[in-house]
């Protein structure tokens, strides 16, 4: 007899405009764009991560799914048996998410997972019952709910210790969203939409993303004239998105994209809101030297993997493998760090080998010569 009943819904398109630098993959134009600037589908891999973690519990279960990308691909992935409730078009759409989570809600499933953004949460807000537990396996650009986990292995071990019997506690976490066509000038504008209850291991979910701009602008100037300070002739610094890495950009004197990733040689502006593959051609191709300057998403603590998924699970490992962690420089007010109240920083690149390279101690500037030692973690 089967003991627990598992439902996959996969959402093959979220996070296509990440890596082109669009900021989102909210509607069929989008994403249709995002794959002729060459994006490709990450969604389903990273479903597959997150089944690989407990496919081989020898608990009793069974999981329910959608047909080919909605499912059933990333399970055959993982090497997971599925049975199929739901088939769709293709391409898919919201619509398709929502048919497909009524499937498996009439079928009857403890545990509802799904993979995608704040996008394809608010899908499955839509047509879930109050009380029917859920849980988010991340794959969007933008991601300011609290009901997913806080990479795809996280959202596996976090199945695995339900089927194990060890987690049975489950408490509401919020569905937000943004406007993307806001976000894509420069602007976050989040909202509350509801909540869906998912399992209250605090460790893998992440936490509802804090917005805002630091308000202590001397901190940031401190920090802005640390790393300009510290710059190298000939090199090429890749800086991140947020308003921390905005200060140093204001510091450069150059124009900067909040939002997106911009990239800076010898003090003058080379190239503004990249792609994914605009780096690798920049770095990896031309065998130039690079250094990242990323900072921390507030309230989440996340450095890579949400917001700014230009920086590829490829270009890191190539800088790591070129520099060490020394290629990498991590910019954030203390304030920011004890929001996280002794939390470790997480990667969540899309390449487990990469996150755990990442994984260990490392020097965070947040002031002017001042530097702390924070724990780099992937759950």
């Amino acid at each position: 007899m089967t003991n627990f009943r598992i439902g996959l819904v996969v959402n093959p398109l979220a996070g296509l405009g990440g890596s082109v630098a669009l900021k989102g993959s909210d509607g069929a134009e989008t994403a249709a764009l995002a794959q002729q600037l060459g994006a490709e589908a990450k969604a389903p891999q990273r479903a597959a991560q997150a089944l690989k973690e407990f496919v081989d519990t020898p608990h009793s279960w069974a999981l329910l799914t959608g047909a080919g990308a909605l499912g059933a691909d990333s399970c055959a992935l993982a090497g997971c048996d599925c049975q199929v409730v739901y088939s769709g078009a293709e391409p898919s759409t919201a619509a398709d998410s929502k048919a497909l989570t009524e499937a498996l809600l009439k079928a009857g499933v403890d545990l509802l997972l799904f993979v995608g953004g704040d996008g394809t949460a608010r899908d499955i807000y839509a047509v879930v019952p109050e009380e029917q537990p859920v849980l988010g396996i991340p794959a969007g650009v933008k991601i300011h709910s609290g009901v997913y986990a806080v990479s795809p292995r996280a959202a596996g071990k976090v199945v695995r210790q339900m089927l194990e019997g060890a987690l049975t506690t489950v408490t509401h976490a919020d569905v937000m969203d943004i406007d993307e066509a806001a976000f894509r000038q420069g602007t976050v504008r989040a909202k509350r939409y509801g909540e869906m209850l998912v399992p209250a291991e605090l460790r893998y979910i992440q936490a509802v993303k804090m917005g805002g701009k630091e308000s202590d602008e001397m901190v940031l100037a401190d920090i802005a004239a640390d790393v300009v300070e510290q710059m190298d002739d000939d090199v090429l610094y890749i800086m991140g998105s947020g308003s921390t890495v905005a200060a140093v950009m204001e510091e450069l004197g150059l124009a900067n994209t909040l939002l997106g990733v911009d990239v800076v040689k010898n003090g003058a502006l080379v190239a503004s809101d990249v792609t994914a593959q605009q780096l690798e051609k920049m770095v990896i191709d031309a065998q130039q030297e690079a250094r990242l300057i990323v900072t921390v998403i507030g309230g989440q603590g996340h450095i890579f993997g949400r917001g700014n998924q230009q920086l590829s699970a490829r270009l890191i490992a190539h800088l790591l493998q070129q520099s060490g962690k020394e290629a990498l420089q991590v910019v954030a007010t203390k304030t920011k760090l004890q929001q996280l109240q002794g939390k470790p920083l997480l990667v969540d690149t899309g390449d487990p080998e990469v996150d755990d390279q990442l994984c260990g101690l490392i020097r965070v500037t947040t002031g002017y010569h001042d530097e702390v030692f924070v724990q780099v973690d992937a759950p």
